[in-house]
């Protein structure tokens, strides 16, 4: 959900040996080109790119797996020094992540998991979504273990399971948890 431009697309592929079948959506038509171009060029197989905003997918999808690495406000890259980094843009973003969340709940196969995920570091985009989103959705975090993040700052979290990485001079801070439905 909301793949370009596809790094994370590429990687997965990759883990699979070019062997899974991925679905990859982006609503953006010339960021869905990107999209296509990169995946292309990394050699990556058995990916059908849908230009369709992923909210809007069709009750009938259903999936084994998801990645929703939501459009976010950007709080912890560089972007939080630009003008346009607003209150109103985390609320805007907020809503959308809403949405996104309920939307893959939705088409997640039961017993299955998800990763929700974010380049923000603040709990309006994060920890609250899922807080608000989840305990309606017979879903549940499964816990990440901090080992796997050694040697990087975490910042604290309301959620434990949750890993929110601290913005350094070597990463931009991120959001990710797992999430399994019930």
């Amino acid at each position: 959900m909301a793949a370009a431009p596809g790094g994370k697309t590429t990687q997965m592929s990759a883990i699979s040996k070019n062997e899974a079948m991925i679905t990859a959506c982006e609503k953006n038509k010339i960021r869905a080109e990107r999209l296509k171009y990169n995946l292309e060029k990394q050699g990556v197989k058995r990916v059908n790119v849908m230009t369709e905003d992923a909210r809007k997918l069709s009750k009938y999808f259903s999936f084994d797996k998801i990645l929703l690495d939501a459009p976010c406000s950007g709080s912890g890259t560089e972007n939080i020094y630009s003008d346009d980094f607003t209150e109103e843009l985390i609320k805007r973003m907020a809503k959308v992540q809403e949405e996104l969340l309920k939307k893959a709940l939705k088409i997640l196969k039961p017993g299955q998991e998800m990763v929700y995920s974010t380049c923000s570091i603040l709990k309006e985009e994060n920890e609250d979504i899922l807080n608000k989103i989840l305990p309606s959705s017979n879903a549940e975090i499964v816990p990440i273990k901090e080992n796997l993040f050694n040697k990087i700052e975490l910042l604290p979290t309301m959620i434990d399971g949750v890993i929110c990485i601290a913005p350094s001079k070597l990463y931009e801070g991120f959001f990710i948890a797992k999430i399994k439905k019930n």
